[in-house]
């Protein structure tokens, strides 16, 4: 399926190629999300000063924290796009093992994998925004025992970032990145007697060429 808002390509209007150059590493080309995101060199400058602090040292939570915010959000907003380039990029950086990214893409937060609190809560605290859009009192207690104020505040700021990143990239149908993993490339977990909710797994007759199910936009949890 052909990109509804297609990125633009090289050689870069001369309004959005320096910003385009200052998202990636030096001599990496730009994403096609960035590209997309070009068709508005406003939207772009200001897209790049706060991805600028997201997905830097600035911001307050570390890379694993992060990573498992970012990962599970695409995954529960069926965005295989964001994910995978986060899979790609930062997993490794991210100490995140198979098992965990698995996990992240099908599983929950009582997955025998997640042994640290501080890792059960991000997920749990991921799906709560997700689900319900806030976070209840019982839930926000434990986040405050183990996060600061400006954590948590990263934390919020995070989830809905990349919220609105799946968004744009579904709702424009970005193919994947050449080579980008798919979500089916990623074993789900036998589901469990007490866990109702995923015993309904997708195939891959059902799937788009993405590896997205045609009904992964449903609200309320990844996979369906």
């Amino acid at each position: 399926m052909a990109a509804r808002i297609p990125p633009v390509a090289a050689p870069y209007p001369s309004e959005v190629a320096p910003v385009l150059r200052r998202m990636m590493p030096a001599g990496e080309e730009p994403l096609a999300l960035f590209r997309t995101y070009a068709r508005n060199a406003r939207l772009t400058e200001a897209l790049h000063a706060w991805g600028s602090y997201q997905l830097s040292r600035h911001l307050s939570l570390g890379v694993r924290d992060r990573e498992i915010v970012i990962d599970r959000t695409c995954a529960l907003c069926g965005c295989a796009y964001a994910w995978s380039v986060h899979l790609a990029r930062f997993a490794p950086r991210a100490g995140l093992t198979a098992t965990q990214t698995a996990s992240l893409t099908h599983g929950t937060s009582a997955d025998s994998c997640w042994t640290a609190d501080r890792d059960r809560l991000l997920i749990e605290a991921t799906d709560a925004l997700h689900t319900h859009h806030d976070i209840d009192d019982a839930l926000w207690e434990r986040l405050a025992a183990e996060f600061r104020h400006e954590q948590l505040l990263d934390l919020l700021m995070l989830c809905g970032w990349y919220h609105a990143f799946s968004f744009t990239a579904r709702a424009t149908s970005l193919p994947l990145e050449p080579g980008a993993p798919r979500f089916l490339d990623i074993a789900p977990r036998p589901a469990r007697q007490h866990e109702p909710h995923l015993t309904r797994r997708h195939t891959a007759p059902t799937t788009r060429d993405d590896g997205i199910p045609p009904d992964a936009c449903r609200p309320c949890r990844w996979p369906p």
